[in-house]
């Protein structure tokens, strides 16, 4: 199910003025919550369950799938609506349902979570919380280590369902305080002149060097995912441009796919949001999100210029030309629309870093500067009826675009509920542990392993999550940083969207492109090395992650793994000279690998 169709029965007549009613409340309610104070867990957390059933389960469903999701948004609505009614009577219970009443609405709330998940981004993940449910239930029938005690039933499924934590926990938290308000500004900047203004900005920085098309896809991807945070998005947003500008230049239509999908991809590492993963990683590590963007910038930059390297190699390679004069912009255009963005930009890191505000209050003083440009547009004049329709464009993509991520972030919150409830969690942070022979360089191979694996199967956040919370601690033991810890496995669970078998960033260019995706995928492995080898940088050369206390350190660091990178992205995408690209290699990862 896409989330963001338009074509949808929805949309005509009165359905559309209810669905756009309900995408006002929605937004209202979670830039709300920003200004309104404390408001109780078990009252915000299950009304932003309410937010984002109707959506999963009702918009752009037809037949009986619609009406069973009618039902199911109905029953799940009801459910977290009593959980807020019941609040306080719940809270002296200490997660211990009473009575068989409370049982059903425990069942429906976990089933109607879990088809929702199934019903917006497949069965992948809704199958992993549903093992890990029937673990819960029936593990003490499990004979060794791997057992547990056994819960009773009214424990188990209220621990997950009417205490805060698991449903309701630390990871909703993150969805509905944080995360929810940060897609509403990506989506009042995308309404607008911001999207452009990248492409502007880009073309005008890069169109004209060798290989052009390909590096204006790289800045362009690097800015647009600084505020999508999804590789699949950027993908289908900055490729509609790049991807028919590459080919008609004459680049290779598999160097082309590649470039997009190993650029999109960093856009879920590019401060300032770094897509939801960036916001659980501040409530799992205690790290203030301020302190989370300085250390993932240089490695991201360090990204973005292996990527450039290798374009460039390629562009050497196959004579790519830039962009001519006159399919670049004019230098007003540039200036003009680069302000629909760098405005409300402005106003966030401003609002940060001086005021020393809460990122989402920023981010609320940001979204209320981008719904004033969408007043107006390149042609700087004022138009009503234009700002109108583009006003109505973002409440409606925000409203979905929350309720896509709640639905992962609801799903992921059982699997963690469970791992916490069983103690399995533990046990398999036992297990890497013994299985590396207690070493740090193996269990981060492990780790890795893992973390491509689940990222195969399940989103970017939701295999970040589940890998830290079963690996992050044997990590930690052996002597990592927690945030160093978080931000490998962070980067990891990003290496399924150009890596085979499962590769969904190299999917949607492959088709935009028309190449066959196995090639493809296997350019975009070599453009994309530093997604490999920048995290194992990271734990052979700390420093690099800290700008903000070290910085004469951390630019040493960069330098030497910039060198090294380059050397690495070189010898991938030269032709010629076996020896002098071995060497290459090998030179490069000894210098990324080496600690300073």
């Amino acid at each position: 199910m896409s989330l963001t169709s338009t074509d949808t029965p929805a949309q005509s007549g009165l359905g559309r003025g209810l669905w756009l009613g309900f995408a006002l409340a929605s937004v209202v309610f979670h830039i709300g919550l920003v200004f309104w104070g404390l408001v109780p867990n078990l009252l915000s957390r299950p009304m932003h369950l309410v937010f984002v059933l109707p959506w999963v389960l009702i918009w752009g469903q037809v037949g009986f799938r619609r009406i069973s999701g009618v039902i199911l948004a109905a029953l799940g609505c009801a459910a977290a609506l009593w959980v807020v009614a019941q609040r306080d009577m719940l809270a002296d219970q200490y997660g211990f349902l009473e009575g068989q009443g409370q049982v059903v609405v425990a069942i429906v709330l976990v089933c109607v979570v879990l088809e929702a998940a199934r019903r917006a981004i497949g069965w992948p993940l809704p199958l992993v919380a549903a093992t890990a449910l029937l673990y819960g239930l029936y593990g003490q029938h499990i004979p060794g280590r791997f057992g547990h005690a056994g819960t009773p039933i009214e424990s188990f499924l209220g621990t997950l369902t009417i205490a805060e934590g698991a449903l309701w926990g630390s990871l909703t938290a993150v969805s509905v305080n944080v995360v929810a308000v940060f897609v509403i500004f990506g989506a009042v900047l995308n309404a607008g002149e911001a999207g452009q203004g990248f492409m502007n900005v880009a073309a005008a920085a890069a169109g004209r060097l060798r290989g052009g098309a390909a590096k204006v896809s790289v800045i362009s991807s690097a800015l647009f995912g600084s505020i999508s945070g999804s590789a699949s998005a950027n993908v289908a947003s900055t490729g509609a441009v790049t991807l028919p500008a590459m080919d008609k230049l004459g680049y290779p239509k598999r160097i082309a796919g590649a470039v997009e999908a190993v650029a999109s991809s960093g856009g879920q590492i590019m401060p300032p949001l770094m897509g939801a993963g960036a916001f659980v990683m501040v409530e799992l590590t205690g790290t203030p999100y301020t302190g989370i963007m300085a250390a993932a910038a240089l490695p991201a930059v360090l990204y973005f210029w292996a990527v450039w390297i290798g374009i460039d190699g390629y562009a050497r390679r196959y004579d790519l030309r830039g962009l001519s004069a006159e399919d670049r912009p004019k230098r007003r255009d540039v200036l003009i629309t680069s302000a629909f963005f760098l405005i409300p930009f402005f106003i966030l890191l401003w609002g940060m870093f001086g005021l020393k505000v809460t990122p989402q209050y920023a981010a609320c003083l940001a979204i209320f500067a981008g719904a004033a440009l969408l007043l107006t547009g390149g042609d700087m004049k004022i138009d009503l009826r234009r700002a109108l329709s583009r006003a109505e464009t973002a409440i409606m993509t925000a409203a979905r675009q929350v309720a896509l991520i709640g639905s992962i972030i609801f799903c992921a919150s059982l699997v963690i509920g469970v791992l916490g409830v069983t103690g399995l969690g533990v046990k398999i942070t036992s297990l890497i542990l013994s299985a590396s022979g207690g070493l740090l360089w193996p269990s981060l191979l492990l780790t890795a392993f893992a973390c491509l694996v689940l990222g195969m199967e399940v989103p970017t956040t939701a295999a970040y999550v589940i890998c830290v919370s079963v690996a992050g601690p044997a990590l930690i033991e052996l002597g990592m940083a927690p945030l160093q810890a978080h931000l490998f496995v962070f980067w990891y669970a990003l290496l399924s969207t150009i890596t085979p078998p499962v590769c969904g960033a190299v999917f949607i260019a492959s088709g935009m492109i028309g190449e066959n995706w196995l090639r493809v995928a296997l350019t975009a492995m070599a453009l994309g090395v530093g997604l490999y080898l920048i995290p194992l940088g990271m734990v052979a050369n700390p420093g690099v992650m800290q700008i903000a206390t070290a910085p004469g350190l951390a630019l040493l660091s960069g330098f030497k793994i910039a060198i090294g990178l380059g050397l690495v992205s070189f010898a991938l995408v030269r032709k010629k000279n076996p020896a002098l690209r071995g060497s290459a290699f090998g030179a490069g990862l000894l210098l990324i690998l080496w600690p300073l």
